[in-house]
C-alpha cells in the first residue's frame, strides 16, 4: 500500500467539505470518496507541535516538540518519525514541499527531497507559486514506476499568512468572516484572501488527485488530507478552543473503500500513525499513544476514545495550557496565573490588528475554563464555578491530571525553559518579526 500525506498550514476546517464558504471542488471530489472525520483534533494548535505529534503518534510533550522547530525545539528521537519508521519497513520516502519537524528533512528519514524547506519569497504570491511547483514535482513522483511502496509527504505553505491577492471570483462584499470575528470591511477582505488561499490548496489537491488516477495507483494508495490546526484569526490558531484544535481530516482508502462516509466519533491526529500501521500490516511501535481509527473507518464501532487531549507551551511566547475534550465537555487549564492572553491567534493579520486596536489584549483570561459544547459550541460561557457542573469539572480535572502523569508532562515539574530564550518573545510583545512565526 502506498501512502500520500497532504498537510496544509492553518486551514482548520475552512474548506467546502466541512461546510465552509471557500470553493474547493477538488477537495469535494476527494471527500466524496473518503471517510471524513467531523470531530478530528490536533494535539497542539501550533505548527511544529501539531505536525510532530501526528507524525510520531505521540503528544507534543512526549515527542519533545514543545514549540516551533525553527526556534530551537527538537524531537527527542528522529527515529520515531513516520517517514523514518516506514523507511525501516521497506518504503521509499519522499518529501515534496514543506516540513516543520526538523532542521533537515533527511533527519526525519526522507530519502528523496524535491523542494527546499522554504519558498524564496515570503509573500502570498511566493507561497502560491512554491506550492504549485511542489505539487508538480509530487505528480512526477506519483507517476514513477517503483519496486516498493512509497510514502509521499506533500506539505503546502497555503493557507498560512500572508495570503495571496484576492481572486477576482471572490467578492469581499458578499463574504462573512468566520464566526465570531466581527463583520466589517477589513475582516471581510481578510476572509476573502483566506478563501483565495484555500483555492490554491484546492488546485494543488486536484493535481495530486489527477496524477493518482492517471497513474492507476488509486487502487492501492491511501490518500490523507489534513492540516496542522485552526485558521490564523483571533482566538483560533494557537488556542485550545475547538476553532484552534479542530482540523479537517479525510482518508481516501485504496480503491475508495468505505468512501463517502462522515464519522462523528472523536479522533486525534495521533491516531493516524497506528491506523497506517494496521492498514499497511506493520507492527505498531511501542511509543505510540494513539488508537487505530480502523473500527470507525469500517463502521464496526461508533467511537474509539472517550476524550482527546491537546496542549500549548511555546509559539512566539510562553503560554502553557492543557485541555481535555469529550464529546460534550471541554476543560482548559492554564499554568501561568497572570490572567492575560499571550497570543491572539492571527499572526499579525488584519483581523488580529482590528482585535488589538479594540482592546483584546486588555481582556482578562480565566485560569480554568469549562464548556458545555452541546449548549455552547463556540465556547464563550465558562461554567467552571457553576455548582451544577462541579462533578463534571472534578471528573475532567482528574482525567487530565492522570494523562499528564502517564505521559510524563514536564509541566508537572514546573515552568518549562525554552532551548534558546533569544528566540522566544516576552509575553505581550508585539514584534512584527516574531509574529511571522511559522515562516
Amino acid at each position: 500500500m502506498n501512502i500520500i500525506y497532504m498537510n496544509t498550514h492553518d486551514t482548520g476546517t475552512f474548506i467546502q467539505p466541512y461546510g465552509a464558504p471557500a470553493a474547493s471542488p477538488n477537495l469535494m471530489k476527494v471527500a466524496e470518496e473518503s471517510v471524513i472525520f467531523r470531530h478530528a483534533f490536533c494535539a497542539g494548535p501550533s505548527c511544529s507541535p501539531s505536525r510532530s505529534a501526528l507524525l510520531t503518534g505521540m503528544s507534543p510533550h512526549s515527542c519533545g516538540m514543545l514549540g516551533l522547530s525553527h526556534r530551537g525545539f527538537q524531537l527527542h528521537d528522529y527515529g520515531t518519525h513516520l517517514a523514518h519508521f516506514l523507511l525501516q519497513n521497506g518504503y521509499e520516502t519522499i518529501l515534496c514541499g514543506f516540513q516543520h519537524e526538523a532542521p533537515s528533512p533527511e533527519l526525519l528519514g526522507y530519502t528523496t527531497v524535491r523542494s527546499s524547506n522554504h519558498p524564496d519569497e515570503i509573500s502570498g504570491e511566493g507561497f502560491k507559486s512554491w506550492d504549485l511547483n511542489n505539487a508538480r514535482m509530487a505528480t512526477e513522483e506519483i507517476g514513477k514506476s517503483r519496486n516498493k511502496p512509497f510514502f509521499l509527504s506533500f506539505g503546502l505553505m497555503n493557507t498560512h499568512r500572508p495570503f495571496p491577492a484576492i481572486d477576482g471570483d471572490v467578492n469581499p462584499d458578499f463574504v462573512s468572516p468566520p464566526h465570531p470575528v466581527f463583520n466589517n470591511r477589513m475582516n471581510r477582505e481578510d476572509t476573502a484572501a483566506l478563501m483565495t488561499s484555500v483555492g490554491v490548496v484546492d488546485e494543488c489537491v486536484g493535481m495530486i488527485w489527477e496524477a493518482l488516477r492517471k497513474s492507476r495507483k488509486d487502487e492501492d494508495t491511501l490518500l490523507i488530507f489534513t492540516t496542522d490546526h485552526g485558521i490564523s484569526f483571533p482566538r483560533m490558531k494557537c488556542h485550545l478552543y475547538d476553532a484552534g484544535i479542530g482540523v479537517a481530516l479525510m482518508l481516501r482508502m485504496p480503491g475508495g473503500k468505505n468512501g463517502g462516509n462522515a464519522v462523528d466519533g472523536l479522533v486525534s491526529q495521533i491516531d493516524l500513525f497506528p491506523t497506517i500501521c494496521e492498514l499497511a500490516g506493520l507492527d505498531k511501535p511501542d511509543w505510540l499513544e494513539g488508537r487505530s481509527m480502523l473500527p470507525l473507518i469500517e463502521g464496526s464501532a461508533e467511537t474509539i476514545r472517550s476524550e482527546i487531549f491537546a496542549e500549548t507551551a511555546f509559539h512566539i511566547a510562553y503560554e502553557p495550557a492543557r485541555c481535555i475534550r469529550t464529546e460534550r465537555y471541554k476543560l482548559i487549564k492554564f499554568f501561568e496565573d497572570h490572567g492575560r492572553w499571550v497570543h491572539i491567534g492571527g499572526d499579525g493579520g488584519e483581523s488580529e490588528q482590528f482585535a488589538i486596536e479594540h482592546g483584546i489584549l486588555e481582556e482578562e483570561r480565566a485560569d480554568e475554563m469549562l464548556f458545555d459544547l452541546f449548549l455552547d459550541p463556540v465556547e464563550r460561557v465558562n461554567l467552571v464555578h457553576q455548582a451544577r457542573y462541579r462533578a463534571i469539572y472534578d471528573d475532567l480535572s482528574q482525567r487530565l491530571d492522570s494523562w499528564m502523569k502517564k505521559t510524563n508532562d514536564p509541566l508537572l515539574s514546573g515552568r518549562i525553559a525554552p532551548p534558546d530564550p533569544n528566540k522566544i518573545a516576552a509575553p505581550w510583545e508585539l514584534n512584527p518579526n516574531l509574529l511571522k512565526s511559522d515562516e
